[in-house]
Protein backbone atom coordinates (compact mmCIF):
# COMPACT_ATOMS: atom_id res chain seq x y z
CA UNK A 1 0.00 0.00 0.00
CA UNK A 2 1.15 3.42 -0.88
CA UNK A 3 2.20 5.56 1.97
CA UNK A 4 1.25 9.12 2.71
CA UNK A 5 4.15 11.66 4.05
CA UNK A 6 3.99 14.79 5.56
CA UNK A 7 6.29 17.87 5.99
CA UNK A 8 6.44 16.47 9.38
CA UNK A 9 7.71 13.46 7.92
CA UNK A 10 9.92 14.59 5.73
CA UNK A 11 11.74 16.74 8.24
CA UNK A 12 12.15 14.15 10.61
CA UNK A 13 14.29 12.07 8.15
CA UNK A 14 16.33 14.55 6.06
CA UNK A 15 19.01 16.22 7.93
CA UNK A 16 20.92 18.58 5.79
CA UNK A 17 24.48 17.02 5.95
CA UNK A 18 22.75 13.91 4.50
CA UNK A 19 21.00 15.78 1.38
CA UNK A 20 23.93 17.48 1.20
CA UNK A 21 25.56 14.25 -0.07
CA UNK A 22 22.36 12.77 -1.45
CA UNK A 23 22.98 15.85 -3.77
CA UNK A 24 26.11 15.51 -5.25
CA UNK A 25 25.82 11.97 -5.64
CA UNK A 26 22.72 12.53 -7.57
CA UNK A 27 24.11 15.59 -9.92
CA UNK A 28 27.02 13.35 -10.81
CA UNK A 29 24.49 10.52 -11.64
CA UNK A 30 22.96 13.28 -13.98
CA UNK A 31 25.93 14.14 -15.74
CA UNK A 32 27.30 11.25 -16.28
CA UNK A 33 24.30 10.22 -18.33
CA UNK A 34 23.16 7.81 -15.31
CA UNK A 35 19.88 9.69 -14.77
CA UNK A 36 16.56 10.60 -17.36
CA UNK A 37 14.72 13.69 -17.07
CA UNK A 38 12.72 15.67 -19.71
CA UNK A 39 13.05 19.80 -19.41
CA UNK A 40 10.12 20.42 -16.74
CA UNK A 41 6.86 21.23 -18.57
CA UNK A 42 5.69 24.44 -17.19
CA UNK A 43 2.19 26.27 -17.90
CA UNK A 44 1.14 29.89 -16.87
CA UNK A 45 -1.90 29.84 -14.71
CA UNK A 46 -3.25 32.84 -16.00
CA UNK A 47 -1.04 35.35 -14.88
CA UNK A 48 -1.35 34.15 -10.96
CA UNK A 49 1.80 31.86 -11.20
CA UNK A 50 3.31 28.74 -12.45
CA UNK A 51 2.89 25.12 -12.37
CA UNK A 52 5.28 22.30 -13.37
CA UNK A 53 5.31 18.46 -14.01
CA UNK A 54 8.81 17.76 -13.08
CA UNK A 55 9.41 13.87 -13.63
CA UNK A 56 12.90 11.95 -13.67
CA UNK A 57 14.13 8.53 -13.30
CA UNK A 58 17.68 7.75 -11.50
CA UNK A 59 19.93 4.80 -11.95
CA UNK A 60 21.96 2.96 -9.06
CA UNK A 61 20.43 3.16 -6.78
CA UNK A 62 17.54 3.32 -8.92
CA UNK A 63 14.52 5.66 -7.82
CA UNK A 64 11.01 6.63 -10.36
CA UNK A 65 8.90 9.66 -9.29
CA UNK A 66 7.30 13.30 -10.15
CA UNK A 67 7.34 16.59 -8.33
CA UNK A 68 4.63 18.91 -9.18
CA UNK A 69 4.86 22.23 -8.46
CA UNK A 70 3.21 25.20 -8.63
CA UNK A 71 5.16 29.42 -7.93
CA UNK A 72 2.56 31.80 -7.13
CA UNK A 73 4.21 34.24 -5.59
CA UNK A 74 1.54 36.16 -4.62
CA UNK A 75 1.11 33.82 -1.86
CA UNK A 76 2.91 35.96 0.23
CA UNK A 77 0.19 38.13 0.87
CA UNK A 78 -2.02 35.56 1.78
CA UNK A 79 0.21 33.87 4.59
CA UNK A 80 1.05 31.18 2.29
CA UNK A 81 4.49 29.64 0.97
CA UNK A 82 4.96 30.91 -2.73
CA UNK A 83 6.19 27.52 -3.62
CA UNK A 84 4.02 24.37 -3.06
CA UNK A 85 4.75 21.07 -4.53
CA UNK A 86 3.63 17.64 -4.49
CA UNK A 87 6.23 14.58 -5.16
CA UNK A 88 5.34 11.13 -6.40
CA UNK A 89 7.22 7.94 -5.74
CA UNK A 90 7.11 4.87 -7.90
CA UNK A 91 8.75 1.60 -8.10
CA UNK A 92 11.17 1.96 -10.30
CA UNK A 93 10.99 -1.64 -11.16
CA UNK A 94 7.14 -1.68 -11.59
CA UNK A 95 5.92 1.59 -11.75
CA UNK A 96 3.47 0.98 -8.57
CA UNK A 97 3.08 3.64 -6.88
CA UNK A 98 5.07 3.68 -3.38
CA UNK A 99 4.60 7.08 -1.80
CA UNK A 100 2.86 10.79 -2.08
CA UNK A 101 4.84 13.30 -0.07
CA UNK A 102 4.75 16.69 0.56
CA UNK A 103 7.24 18.34 -1.47
CA UNK A 104 7.74 22.04 -0.30
CA UNK A 105 9.77 21.40 2.33
CA UNK A 106 12.20 19.13 0.13
CA UNK A 107 12.04 22.04 -2.58
CA UNK A 108 13.31 24.15 0.05
CA UNK A 109 16.29 21.67 1.35
CA UNK A 110 17.35 20.66 -1.73
CA UNK A 111 18.16 24.30 -3.47
CA UNK A 112 20.09 25.08 -0.57
CA UNK A 113 21.74 21.98 -0.11
CA UNK A 114 23.11 21.62 -3.55
CA UNK A 115 24.40 25.51 -3.09
CA UNK A 116 26.20 24.19 -0.48
CA UNK A 117 27.46 21.34 -2.50
CA UNK A 118 28.84 23.84 -4.93
CA UNK A 119 30.22 25.97 -1.88
CA UNK A 120 31.91 23.11 -1.15
CA UNK A 121 33.77 22.68 -4.74
CA UNK A 122 34.06 25.99 -5.96
CA UNK A 123 34.58 28.38 -3.00
CA UNK A 124 37.68 29.66 -1.93
CA UNK A 125 38.84 26.97 0.61
CA UNK A 126 39.87 30.11 2.94
CA UNK A 127 36.11 31.09 2.53
CA UNK A 128 34.46 32.79 6.20
CA UNK A 129 31.87 35.44 5.01
CA UNK A 130 28.96 34.87 3.71
CA UNK A 131 26.59 36.92 2.09
CA UNK A 132 22.41 36.49 1.59
CA UNK A 133 20.78 38.61 -0.64
CA UNK A 134 16.81 38.10 0.23
CA UNK A 135 14.85 37.43 3.36
CA UNK A 136 12.45 34.26 2.25
CA UNK A 137 12.23 30.53 2.60
CA UNK A 138 15.60 30.10 0.39
CA UNK A 139 17.27 32.51 2.48
CA UNK A 140 16.58 30.94 5.90
CA UNK A 141 17.68 27.54 4.30
CA UNK A 142 20.61 29.01 2.63
CA UNK A 143 21.92 30.20 6.12
CA UNK A 144 21.70 26.54 7.49
CA UNK A 145 23.00 24.63 4.37
CA UNK A 146 26.17 26.85 4.31
CA UNK A 147 27.33 25.70 7.13
CA UNK A 148 28.22 21.99 5.55
CA UNK A 149 30.38 24.02 3.28
CA UNK A 150 32.65 26.26 4.85
CA UNK A 151 33.01 27.40 8.65
CA UNK A 152 31.58 30.66 8.29
CA UNK A 153 32.34 33.31 10.59
CA UNK A 154 30.19 36.46 9.45
CA UNK A 155 26.62 36.28 7.64
CA UNK A 156 25.21 39.02 6.11
CA UNK A 157 21.90 39.16 5.30
CA UNK A 158 20.13 42.02 2.56
CA UNK A 159 16.63 42.37 1.82
CA UNK A 160 14.09 45.03 0.32
CA UNK A 161 12.55 45.25 3.54
CA UNK A 162 15.32 46.00 6.46
CA UNK A 163 12.64 44.60 8.84
CA UNK A 164 12.07 41.55 7.44
CA UNK A 165 16.03 41.11 7.46
CA UNK A 166 16.67 42.27 10.81
CA UNK A 167 14.13 39.79 11.57
CA UNK A 168 15.66 37.05 9.74
CA UNK A 169 19.10 37.86 11.35
CA UNK A 170 17.48 37.50 15.15
CA UNK A 171 16.13 34.20 14.03
CA UNK A 172 18.73 32.53 12.83
CA UNK A 173 21.23 34.13 15.29
CA UNK A 174 20.98 31.40 18.46
CA UNK A 175 21.28 28.63 15.43
CA UNK A 176 23.97 29.02 13.08
CA UNK A 177 27.17 29.66 14.94
CA UNK A 178 28.88 32.84 13.79
CA UNK A 179 28.10 36.55 13.74
CA UNK A 180 24.74 37.35 11.89
CA UNK A 181 24.03 41.30 10.64
CA UNK A 182 21.23 42.73 8.51
CA UNK A 183 22.91 45.35 6.24
CA UNK A 184 21.43 48.37 4.69
CA UNK A 185 22.17 47.54 1.19
CA UNK A 186 23.10 44.94 -1.81
CA UNK A 187 26.42 46.67 -1.86
CA UNK A 188 27.22 46.47 1.75
CA UNK A 189 26.47 42.91 1.55
CA UNK A 190 28.56 41.50 -1.21
CA UNK A 191 31.72 43.87 -0.22
CA UNK A 192 34.31 41.47 0.69
CA UNK A 193 31.99 38.68 0.97
CA UNK A 194 33.62 35.19 -0.19
CA UNK A 195 30.53 33.64 -0.79
CA UNK A 196 27.12 35.11 -1.77
CA UNK A 197 23.84 33.24 -2.03
CA UNK A 198 21.47 35.11 -4.32
CA UNK A 199 17.87 34.31 -3.60
CA UNK A 200 15.52 37.01 -4.15
CA UNK A 201 12.48 37.03 -6.08
CA UNK A 202 13.72 40.00 -8.15
CA UNK A 203 13.17 39.73 -12.43
CA UNK A 204 15.94 42.15 -12.52
CA UNK A 205 19.74 42.62 -11.78
CA UNK A 206 20.27 43.37 -8.19
CA UNK A 207 24.07 42.20 -8.63
CA UNK A 208 26.25 44.19 -10.15
CA UNK A 209 29.65 43.39 -10.63
CA UNK A 210 31.54 46.37 -9.79
CA UNK A 211 30.14 45.14 -5.95
CA UNK A 212 32.03 41.77 -6.15
CA UNK A 213 35.46 41.02 -5.29
CA UNK A 214 37.62 38.92 -7.35
CA UNK A 215 37.60 35.38 -5.78
CA UNK A 216 33.97 35.37 -4.60
CA UNK A 217 31.63 32.16 -5.33
CA UNK A 218 28.02 32.95 -5.69
CA UNK A 219 25.35 30.87 -5.61
CA UNK A 220 22.28 32.42 -7.93
CA UNK A 221 18.92 30.59 -7.40
CA UNK A 222 16.58 33.33 -7.34
CA UNK A 223 15.49 33.94 -10.98
CA UNK A 224 14.22 30.44 -13.02
CA UNK A 225 12.16 31.78 -15.78
CA UNK A 226 14.30 33.43 -18.91
CA UNK A 227 12.98 36.95 -18.92
CA UNK A 228 14.35 36.59 -15.26
CA UNK A 229 17.48 38.19 -13.58
CA UNK A 230 19.15 38.49 -10.79
CA UNK A 231 22.49 39.51 -11.98
CA UNK A 232 23.89 42.04 -14.18
CA UNK A 233 25.92 41.32 -17.81
CA UNK A 234 28.91 42.44 -16.75
CA UNK A 235 28.96 39.93 -13.67
CA UNK A 236 28.20 36.81 -15.77
CA UNK A 237 30.59 37.49 -18.31
CA UNK A 238 33.13 38.26 -15.78
CA UNK A 239 33.02 35.34 -13.82
CA UNK A 240 33.59 31.30 -14.48
CA UNK A 241 29.58 30.18 -15.24
CA UNK A 242 28.59 26.32 -13.75
CA UNK A 243 24.81 25.31 -13.96
CA UNK A 244 23.15 21.92 -13.17
CA UNK A 245 21.91 20.99 -16.42
CA UNK A 246 23.21 22.62 -19.69
CA UNK A 247 19.88 22.21 -21.42
CA UNK A 248 17.53 23.62 -18.74
CA UNK A 249 20.08 26.69 -18.00
CA UNK A 250 20.11 27.92 -22.06
CA UNK A 251 16.29 27.47 -21.79
CA UNK A 252 15.31 28.77 -18.38
CA UNK A 253 18.17 30.72 -17.11
CA UNK A 254 17.80 34.24 -17.77
CA UNK A 255 20.98 35.28 -16.21
CA UNK A 256 22.31 33.66 -19.00
CA UNK A 257 19.84 33.58 -21.93
CA UNK A 258 19.60 37.58 -21.38
CA UNK A 259 23.26 38.19 -22.06
CA UNK A 260 23.69 35.53 -24.90
CA UNK A 261 20.56 37.28 -27.01
CA UNK A 262 22.88 40.90 -26.28
CA UNK A 263 25.68 39.13 -27.54
CA UNK A 264 28.25 39.28 -24.03
CA UNK A 265 28.55 35.69 -24.75
CA UNK A 266 27.47 32.70 -26.16
CA UNK A 267 26.45 28.89 -24.71
CA UNK A 268 30.22 27.79 -24.84
CA UNK A 269 30.55 30.50 -21.51
CA UNK A 270 29.24 27.64 -19.45
CA UNK A 271 32.69 26.00 -17.91
CA UNK A 272 30.80 22.83 -16.93
CA UNK A 273 27.52 21.16 -15.23
CA UNK A 274 28.39 21.12 -11.65
CA UNK A 275 27.55 16.72 -11.80
CA UNK A 276 30.69 16.73 -13.87
CA UNK A 277 33.06 18.78 -11.51
CA UNK A 278 31.68 16.56 -8.48
CA UNK A 279 32.46 13.68 -10.90
CA UNK A 280 36.19 15.05 -11.58
CA UNK A 281 35.63 15.29 -15.27
CA UNK A 282 35.54 18.71 -15.10
CA UNK A 283 37.84 21.49 -13.24
CA UNK A 284 36.23 23.73 -10.83
CA UNK A 285 37.82 26.65 -9.49
CA UNK A 286 41.45 27.35 -11.03
CA UNK A 287 42.74 29.85 -9.08
CA UNK A 288 42.24 32.31 -5.93
CA UNK A 289 40.90 35.02 -7.69
CA UNK A 290 38.46 33.98 -10.33
CA UNK A 291 34.74 34.60 -9.29
CA UNK A 292 32.74 31.42 -9.84
CA UNK A 293 28.89 31.16 -10.33
CA UNK A 294 26.67 28.22 -9.80
CA UNK A 295 23.15 29.27 -11.49
CA UNK A 296 20.97 26.86 -10.30
CA UNK A 297 17.33 26.22 -11.64
CA UNK A 298 16.60 22.80 -9.79
CA UNK A 299 16.18 19.54 -11.22
CA UNK A 300 13.65 16.30 -11.24
CA UNK A 301 16.56 14.28 -10.17
CA UNK A 302 17.49 16.19 -7.37
CA UNK A 303 13.95 16.42 -6.08
CA UNK A 304 13.24 12.45 -6.83
CA UNK A 305 16.66 11.46 -5.21
CA UNK A 306 15.47 13.50 -2.19
CA UNK A 307 12.33 11.82 -2.11
CA UNK A 308 13.67 8.65 -2.29
CA UNK A 309 16.29 8.96 0.70
CA UNK A 310 12.96 10.11 2.80
CA UNK A 311 10.81 7.29 1.68
CA UNK A 312 13.48 4.82 2.81
CA UNK A 313 14.05 6.37 5.90
CA UNK A 314 10.78 6.92 6.62
CA UNK A 315 10.00 3.32 6.14
CA UNK A 316 12.57 2.29 8.69
CA UNK A 317 11.31 4.61 11.35
CA UNK A 318 7.38 3.74 10.32
CA UNK A 319 6.69 6.81 9.50
CA UNK A 320 3.66 7.83 7.32
CA UNK A 321 0.38 6.40 6.90
CA UNK A 322 -1.29 3.81 4.47
CA UNK A 323 -3.54 5.70 1.50
CA UNK A 324 -5.80 3.52 -0.59
CA UNK A 325 -5.85 5.23 -4.51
Amino acid sequence: MPVLLTEQDVRAVLPMDDLVAAMEAALERFSAGAARQPLRSVVDAAGHGFYGVMPAYLENPPALGTKLVSVYHGNIARRLPSHLATIVLHDPATGELQAIMDGRFITEARTAAVSAASAKHLARPDARVLAILGTGVQARSHAVAMRCARPFGEIRIWGRSADHAAALAAELAPSVGARIDAVPSVRDAADGADVIALVTASPEPVLRREWVRDGTHICAVGACRPNQREMDTALVAAARVFVDSRVGALAEAGDLVIPIKEGAFDAGHIAAELGDVFGGRAVGRRTPTEITIFKSLGMAVEDVAAAQLVFERAAAAGLGRGVIV
